[in-house]
């Protein structure tokens, strides 16, 4: 998987994109968005950093007019992603009870976009200094601040060099985290898997075991760590300080997965949280993937580069079906 270099089909030509540089989780504010909790009327520029910022002012150096896109797919995954939050709202958004039939229409809206590749100008909007902020009138722009939702979504930027003229791109996508600002934060999806669990005529224990799987706890975080019993990255073995993280998340496993120990590594938080939001991964032969979407600043802070050797990693057959699953479907690429 190589992961420093990406392919486009632009007007049906190939083109083939060096990845230079990431500039990663952009809040997208109440004030920037059209899905409002707040009474602000809102506005069309995107805060994206400080001025003073060293990274930042290498990452668009030339403020004016810059080539970016979003791609199509991208809005549609986010739509996909999100259709539960729009069908049955967890925040007290302004026009709340318009959200599933604003789901309609903004599918609508994605569909009939005749691109995969939609293309926009980005411009700098000259205020309070050192603060930069950038806008567009783009339509694919307006659409993002459409479908985008406050507290749980946000914006990063791929920096990219076209390989054929040396061109510079930046690649914009928007993500669904549903845990950003809310510790113990429960999807609906989750919510209602535990209520089936509840009603399944199955005795307590059971029911107690299969729900405390999903936070990493009870009798399947006691299996995992016979298995595991440090993390592979820091060969911490102190059980205070280890996370059972699932390969396949909890919300997608069926009840045998759910608590299988075989879905399952044991990492220390930070590597914990980098796996569970699909900034790195690992092939068959233990080796480290990291996402491109994890800036090469941090990636560097943290010392994790593709193509590591993670020799402790416990990696079996049962759980190589597991992690086949995490790459193809929880991974960022």
């Amino acid at each position: 998987m190589n992961i420093n270099k990406m392919r486009f089909n632009i007007n049906n030509q190939n083109y083939e994109f060096e990845i230079i540089d990431t500039l990663e989780y952009i809040t997208l504010a109440d004030s920037f968005v059209k899905n409002k909790i707040g009474t602000g009327h809102g506005e069309a520029v995107l805060y994206v950093g400080s001025g003073d910022n060293t990274h930042n002012n290498y990452f668009f150096k030339d403020l004016n007019g810059l080539n970016c896109f979003f791609l199509k797919k991208d809005f549609e995954n986010f739509l996909k992603e999100t259709e539960e939050e729009y069908l049955n709202p967890s925040q007290n958004y302004i026009k709340k009870e318009n959200m599933s039939s604003k789901l309609f229409d903004l599918k609508n809206k994605c569909n009939q976009m005749i691109d995969s590749f939609l293309y926009f100008q980005l411009d700098y909007v000259d205020r309070e200094p050192p603060r930069i902020y950038m806008r567009s009138n783009s339509e694919y722009y307006e659409f993002m601040r459409e479908i985008a939702l406050p507290n749980i979504s946000y914006l990063s930027i791929l920096k990219l060099r076209n390989s054929f003229n040396g061109s510079i791109w930046y690649y914009f996508k928007i993500f669904v985290d549903y845990k950003l600002n809310i510790i113990g934060y429960r999807t609906f999806e989750e919510i209602k898997q535990e209520e089936q669990i509840n009603q399944m005529q199955i005795p307590e224990q059971e029911k107690e075991m299969l729900i405390k799987s999903r936070i990493g706890q009870g009798k399947y975080r006691e299996n995992l760590l016979k298995e595991c019993p440090y993390c592979p990255f820091t060969l911490i073995d102190d059980k205070r300080l280890l996370v059972a993280s699932h390969i396949k998340p909890w919300s997608k496993s069926n009840n045998y997965e759910k608590i299988d120990s075989k879905n399952g590594f044991i990492f220390t938080p930070t590597y914990d949280r980098l796996f569970d939001r699909g900034l790195i991964t690992f092939d068959d032969d233990k080796k480290l993937i990291v996402s491109p979407w994890l800036s090469l600043i941090n990636q560097n802070r943290l010392k994790i580069f593709t193509g590591i050797l993670i020799e402790n990693l416990n990696l079996d057959k049962r759980r190589k079906e597991y992690l086949k699953y995490h790459r193809e479907n929880i991974f960022k690429v």
